[in-house]
């Protein structure tokens, strides 16, 4: 795995031709240093110089990084996240001999001046967002190559961090929002996880590799069959989510093979392979791209302002390499199937619920936040299917990323009631979701969840096996389902065929089909979420209505 870690960081490298670095630099020398994606792209690219490849980069190399070390101690520019790079860099380039010990040791004086108290964005006198534990690793890292005592900075930092830990032990979101960020929880564990990995034997030791422990079982929950992170909030469909995930993964392996529990530590190792493997699909596809679809990088498509290529392409090969540092090849990485079922509801600060059996997995939230997501179903998902084959994410109502549509509807797997003559459904932020109760078997999970409208009911039960997922909702009066149907990925249009009461959607080599009691009608209306286009379906009927989903090979 470590091997193919490096390997994997030079593919994500490729997507950065030497025009782009050298024009890419220019930039910044002229603007200065202002962000973090041009220390850390310096660093990955220095990394792979000392593992044996790239070497063609050595001279640009030589002068980023002295560039980012001269600039670092004298500017602000999301400091918090480039030092940990630029000194772990350093210390592989330096354990290679690839590079004079002059210019290391030069290198190394201009970061034994920084001050962490200036330097970096977030200190907790002032602030408590999750930047506090990015300068813990980068600190520990200047104090393992004798820059600086660390011990008192980190522990002020770490002490404002657990008022933000949930029941679960998941990182909640601290800027005020009541909506939580799955892919900000798993960045503050991950960087637990390298605190602890670079020797943080403090006074939170215990306190952090509790949460550790305690969160990443549920983290195996969470894991969409074929490999991908929880949906949710910012962030999110982005090629490096998945890496956050195989960090707290390979250190769970490690601690359990301490513990004598080959089992699960094989369970956690294969759950890294799978994450994985997501990440190397996405970078076999060209041209490489550093979100989950394939519209051209320059739309933006998908994107949050600050989640531009030049910072979010390089932090795939940054957060590979955190894999690499964590990552212990003398545990074998067996082939565990994902088929045992689970059935797993978060705390109300995320409100997700997971359903899985069988190689097939659902997700839905409870309470989306309507500028990232919407409430509902939104990821169904199969073993070795796209994973936007059908659904991987719901589409927002008024999305705060960029997408090429007017006016997007909200778009997920929910009931829906007539209210004034038009449709309502349960992606609406005043609907509410409650989990009424679940069952297991050896092959199958099913949960019931009540939908309450304003003065009406749906009941929802959710059966996930083998043969798919099979929905039942019922109520009162007329009731509807909606069924959204993926249409275009930026680059490949779906086959989408309808009849009656089935409605079928083809997607590189896939079919993912509904079949439903009641006829299934086209609205000619169109969502987005960060893969791509959807339509709406609907199903509806009176008091209730039955709706089978599956997703299978072509036989084309």
């Amino acid at each position: 795995m470590r091997e193919k870690y490096i390997e994997l960081m030079e593919k994500t490298l490729s997507a950065y031709s030497e025009d782009h670095i050298t024009r890419y630099f220019g930039d910044v020398k002229k603007g200065g240093l202002k962000e973090h994606g041009f220390p850390r792209l310096a660093s990955d690219i220095g990394i792979l110089i000392a593992h044996g490849r790239r070497h063609d980069l050595l001279p640009i190399f030589l002068d980023m990084m002295e560039f980012c070390c001269k600039s670092i101690p004298v500017v602000n520019a999301a400091n918090d996240f480039s030092v940990r790079e630029v000194v772990g860099c350093i210390c592989e380039i330096e354990e290679s001999g690839v590079v004079d010990p002059e210019r290391i040791a030069r290198w190394k004086g201009y970061l034994s001046t920084i001050d962490p108290y200036t330097c970096y964005d977030i200190f907790t006198r002032f602030h408590e967002k999750n930047w506090a534990i990015f300068t813990c690793v980068s600190e520990l890292f200047r104090q393992n190559m004798g820059l600086c005592r660390a011990e008192e900075f980190i522990d002020t930092q770490l002490a404002s961090q657990f008022q933000w830990i949930d029941e679960n032990g998941m990182y909640m979101d601290n800027s005020g929002n009541v909506h939580h960020h799955m892919n900000y929880d798993l960045v503050p564990r991950g960087l637990f996880v390298m605190l602890l990995n670079a020797g943080y034997r403090g006074k939170y030791y215990k306190k952090i590799d509790d949460i550790l422990r305690r969160a990443a079982l549920l983290t195996l929950k969470m894991q969409s069959p074929n490999g991908e992170i929880a949906f949710g909030g910012r962030s999110n469909q982005f090629l490096y989510n998945e890496e956050w995930m195989i960090v707290i993964y390979e250190y769970e392996a490690r601690r359990y093979v301490r513990e004598g529990n080959f089992e699960l530590s094989g369970v956690f190792k294969a759950a890294a392979k799978r994450a994985l493997d997501v990440t190397e699909h996405w970078l076999s596809l060209y041209p490489i791209r550093h979100i989950k679809n394939r519209f051209p990088t320059e739309t933006k498509f998908g994107c949050e302002d600050y989640a531009y290529f030049d910072k979010y392409m390089i932090t795939v090969a940054s957060n590979l390499h955190d894999a690499y540092l964590v990552c212990d090849d003398s545990i074998p990485t067996p082939e565990i199937k994902d088929h045992t079922p689970q059935i797993f509801m978060t705390s109300e600060h995320f409100h997700k619920l997971f359903v899985k059996a069988a190689g097939y997995g659902i997700e839905f939230d409870f309470n989306a936040d309507p500028h990232y997501d919407a409430s509902g179903l939104g990821r169904i998902q199969k073993e070795g299917a796209p994973s936007t084959a059908c659904m991987a994410v719901p589409c927002p109502k008024d999305p705060i990323f960029t997408v090429d549509l007017e006016k997007p509807i909200a778009l997920s797997f929910a009931p829906g009631i007539m209210c004034d003559g038009e449709w309502k459904f349960a992606t609406d932020p005043d609907v509410g979701y409650k989990l009424v109760d679940s069952f297991k078997t050896d092959s199958t999970a099913k949960v019931n969840v009540l939908c309450r409208f304003d003065k009406e009911c749906v009941s929802t039960s959710y059966t996930v096996g083998a043969d798919g997922i099979s929905i039942e909702v019922s109520g009162s009066e007329k009731i509807a389902y909606m069924l959204p149907a993926f249409y275009f990925d930026g680059e490949a249009y779906t086959d989408i065929i309808h009849d009656g009461c089935v409605l079928s959607v083809s997607y590189k080599g896939w079919v993912c089909r509904y079949t439903s009691s009641a006829p299934i009608i086209g609205t000619e209306k169109v969502g987005a979420n960060r893969n791509g286009h959807y339509k709406q379906f609907i199903t509806s009927d009176n008091e209730s209505v039955s709706i089978h989903i599956e997703i299978f090979k072509s036989s084309n």
